[in-house]
């Protein structure tokens, strides 16, 4: 330790020793910050880290994701030059084999973003594969792509590196130091922690605990859902025809990683079926503790293994390393501040690839704690993503196993989750079995993606089972009417003397409007990239209902929050108290009509109170799918009533597939696919929905500014083309943006993508021919600014 003396004052409390704690004090300490303290409740590396495989792939499913781990692969050497400490490093690259045709188009996706990213990878022939794995059964091989920049450390030199690194800055480390509570202020601040050598006043604390972090959390009053998993590998003694080291052999149609170690093999897997852990049976003293063998479990793996690498068959087994890890409901990790408790950071739940991503989370995590915002958009690990439901024990303990076990799964559109179903029910929920609803679950929410499935689909790349399905949805949609679930959607009501102030401040659009109108806009960051955008109903002069995304509620309504200053408004999420059903379609202004509403004269954009079926409801006129549309917001109580109405007076319902196949046909965007907080209003084209004059967040950042980007509409020429957003986008040749959304557009006959392209490639009115490159085949299409159906928005106009 750097001290004995416990202080009784920081400026940070970083929780815990493992990889991602080490790293934020790091960094943190780098960036000049002082008065830093780490408290672990035993030694560094305990827990988790220390028996870490350690390795480090590059290549994620995101751009900024493998950022994190780019920036890990290049910080992991430097770290042994600039503290003296190995960090165990070792450049021996990556192998990623294919056994069957879906494994094999699943993996050349991921070769082509690895081109988009800067990651160095490349397909290898059947000879090469032999040629970097001798050892290696591969007669039933139909490719593989190797990565030679990937690598391995060891975590516990690397932990070590780290915290000497933070110490020769003037970080304070405490070991055998446990943290008991965490302490608030009136305002429900973070104010600092409760130690069993003190209490320690901090502005800000970091939650990076590990197996703990879900309690740890839970003493600030934040829902952290993670939970401990066992994880196995096997270690052999040394084997005949290894020397040095082989690359990192990632066999994931047999569930197994495979590495040299020390002349022997680790074999690792994240076997189909994972066993959880309750923390609390783990005891108060585990540290540098592994949990019990279990052949039995591991077998079925030990024969894939024998199948892969035949030699192991004579190996000698030094041990059955059994270990836990920790995973979230959703197999991504959670970092950031929470929206709820301000001053509340966390870099938990690493779902195994903690020590990959380790330094380039700690990395981000410190510039979001000493600059108040990310460096760039980490959306997808925001630890407000969850709905406080799904941080239950009995559900983490369902599905975190599920989680752990698809790990190396292939991602097939339309994959779901099994366990921990059923949390948030619609009010819609019992018309939708009827009329059998495939469902995805939402921030706990069961929402029909669509209708007229028969049990569990078959998943397959390609033209999916339910493609008919949707498109008789579209054509509802597109002919009659549709009904469409909205209740998952977050509202958050905003009232008091100074509500059209406060947004005004907050929100990049003009919000005052007068009472009757709907407002799209935008809340931006200091960049000018998106927080979040959302539908406001003006309902009074001092009240306002918003419409946000579902899984971004919490994060939401906490910035606003946050944002209050001493204005005199009150915040109140009544998203349970509400629904809100979508009828779309040329027909469905008679349809409710028939129904008693009266819809006659209402502007687009504007909102009426109304009777439908007998009941009180808010009719709004807009679309997300670019036909004429309304969208009725009622009591959850008689939601069901309501819509069971519609539904018999002739509407058809209508899942998210067929929402989203339209939303892109009409260059609608989705926030976290199309848009985040890398994306200006400008680089979007969205800057109608942009109020001049300024005096919002975000607006000194779009003075003046030019577009980085375009958003661009790519109808592709083949009909069977089979993208999936995220795809590379060339022109001549040229790496010129990525998709962003896709789907098959029925309307247009044709899939349709969304992507974000380099500014000035596509002007005004002009078409450019453009190529996907899905799987690792170039795909040619047309990008354009418009629409790929109804360019005009002739068809959201009402037909009588």
């Amino acid at each position: 330790m750097s001290s004995n003396t416990l202080p009784d004052q920081a400026s940070v409390v970083v929780v815990g020793g493992g990889v991602m704690g080490c790293s934020t004090l790091y960094h943190l300490a780098k960036l000049g910050l002082d008065g830093l303290v780490l408290l672990e409740r035993n030694q560094l590396t305990s827990g988790t880290t220390w028996h870490s495989a350690a390795q480090v792939r590059q290549l994620r499913s995101t751009r900024n994701m493998t950022r994190l781990v780019q920036y890990s692969a290049n910080l992991y050497p430097a770290l042994e030059e600039e503290t003296g400490q190995t960090t165990g490093w070792n450049r021996t690259g990556s192998l990623s084999i294919a056994a069957n045709a879906d494994r094999w188009i699943h993996v050349r996706r991921q070769s082509a973003l690895a081109h988009a990213y800067d990651v160095n990878a490349h397909e290898v022939s059947l000879d090469e594969v032999r040629a970097l794995w001798p050892l290696m059964h591969t007669d039933d091989l139909v490719g593989a792509v190797y990565s030679p920049d990937d690598g391995r450390v060891n975590p516990s030199d690397l932990c070590l590196a780290l915290s000497k690194g933070a110490r020769n800055r003037g970080a304070l480390i405490f070991e055998n130091t446990g943290v008991t509570g965490v302490m608030k202020g009136a305002d429900g601040r973070i104010a600092g922690v409760r130690t069993d050598s003190g209490d320690i006043s901090a502005e800000r604390v970091v939650i990076c605990g590990g197996l703990w972090s879900r309690e740890l959390a839970g003493m600030a009053g934040f829902d952290a859902p993670i939970l401990p998993c066992e994880h196995f590998y096997l270690l052999t003694k040394p084997m005949d025809g290894i020397s040095g080291h082989l690359p990192t052999l990632s066999d994931h149609d047999s569930h197994l990683y495979i590495r040299d170690d020390v002349g022997g093999l680790l074999v690792g897997c994240f076997e189909p079926e994972g066993k959880p852990l309750d923390p609390a049976m783990l005891g108060p003293d585990f540290a540098f503790s592994l949990l019990n063998e279990d052949w039995d479990h591991f077998e079925p793996m030990m024969l894939n293994a024998l199948h892969r690498i035949p030699a192991l068959a004579e190996a000698e087994v030094r041990t059955l390393l059994n270990g836990p890890e920790s995973f979230t409901p959703d197999s991504s990790f959670l970092l950031g501040e929470a929206a709820s408790v301000p001053g509340l950071f966390l870099g938990c739940g690493m779902n195994s690839v903690g020590v990959a991503t380790g330094g380039g989370a700690g990395w981000a995590l410190a510039q979001w704690i000493a600059d108040g915002a990310p460096a760039f958009d980490l959306g997808e690990v925001n630890p407000n993503r969850f709905h406080a439901v799904e941080n239950r024990l009995e559900h983490l303990m369902a599905r975190a196993p599920e989680v752990l076990g698809r790990h190396y799964e292939i991602h097939y559109p339309g994959r779901q989750w099994a366990s921990a179903r059923d949390l948030r029910l619609t009010p819609m929920h019992t018309h939708w079995q009827a009329h059998k609803a495939r469902f995805g679950q939402v921030y706990g929410w069961e929402r029909p993606l669509y209708f007229g499935a028969d049990g569990e689909p078959e998943l397959r790349f390609g033209q999916p089972v339910w493609f008919e399905a949707v498109g008789r949805e579209v054509a509802a949609a597109t002919t009659g009417a549709a009904l469409f679930d909205q209740s998952t959607f977050g509202k958050i009501k905003v009232s008091g003397p100074d509500a059209e102030a406060f947004l005004q401040r907050v929100c990049a659009n003009d919000m005052s409007r007068a009472p009757g109108r709907a407002i799209y806009t935008a809340m931006l960051n200091e960049k000018g990239g998106y927080l979040s955008d959302f539908t406001a109903l003006r309902l009074a002069v001092d009240e306002y209902l918003l419409y946000v995304g579902t899984t971004s509620t919490g994060r939401d309504l906490g910035w606003l929050m946050q944002n209050l200053g001493d204005a005199n408004v009150e915040l109140e999420d009544v998203t349970e108290d509400l629904a809100v059903l979508g009828l779309m379609g040329p027909r469905a202004p008679s349809l409710a009509a028939q129904l008693g509403a009266d819809l006659g004269g209402l502007g687009y954009f504007h909102h009426v109170d109304t009777t439908l079926a007998g009941e009180s409801v808010r009719a709004v006129r807009l679309s997300y799918v670019g036909e004429a549309g309304w969208e009725f917001t009622m009591p959850a109580a008689v939601a069901h009533a309501v819509g069971g109405a519609l539904i018999e007076a002739g509407a058809v319902p209508a899942g998210l597939l067929a929402q989203t196949s339209m939303r892109i046909e009409k260059r609608f965007v989705s926030m976290g696919h199309d848009i985040d907080g890398d994306t200006t209003p400008l680089d979007a084209g969205l800057m109608f929905a942009v109020r001049s004059g300024g005096g919002f967040v975000g607006a000194a950042a779009l003075e003046g500014a030019t577009a980085r980007s375009a958003l661009v509409s790519i109808v592709l020429d083949d009909e069977l083309a089979d993208p999936h957003g995220h795809e590379p986008i060339y022109a001549n040749g040229e790496l010129i943006g990525q998709a962003t959304s896709a789907a098959f557009g029925y309307r247009v006959g044709q899939p349709v993508a969304l992507g974000l392209i380099k500014a000035g490639v596509v002007r005004g009115h002009e078409t450019v021919a453009v190529e996907l490159d899905i799987a690792g085949d170039r795909l040619a299409g047309t990008a354009s600014l418009s629409p790929a159906f109804d360019p005009t928005g002739e068809r959201m106009r009402p037909r009588r």
